[in-house]
């Protein structure tokens, strides 16, 4: 699956990923891109989620209009030792995403 992190998510998160196509939002040059754009973008060039650690994502965008599936990561911050124990649920998200949805992965 191809995966797009937004900017606030650490790009070593990607190694955590085994069989997936990680891109960031910085690695693009599209780095503080409107989030309503950056899904735009996102969509037109073939990647199927977004992930993003904005709790506020899902109240500021309308996540259905896209193609894509958005992922919110709900962890205590966005280092990389705050998302591990998350792992595993999100391979398990990655797993059955498709098509426009929200989904939130911890909690």
């Amino acid at each position: 699956m191809r995966l797009l992190f937004d900017e606030s998510l650490p790009r070593l998160l990607a190694r955590e990923l085994p069989g997936h196509e990680v891109a960031t939002v910085p690695s693009l040059g599209w780095a503080g891109t409107a989030n309503g754009r950056l899904l735009e973008r996102a969509a037109k060039e073939g990647f199927e989620a977004f992930l993003t650690v904005d709790r506020g994502f899902e109240f500021e965008q309308n996540v259905e209009r896209f193609p894509l599936t958005v992922v919110i990561l709900l962890a205590r911050g966005n280092r990389l030792e705050d998302l591990r124990p998350l792992i595993p649920d999100l391979m398990e998200t990655l797993k059955v995403a498709s098509g426009p949805k929200l989904r939130k992965v911890g909690g």
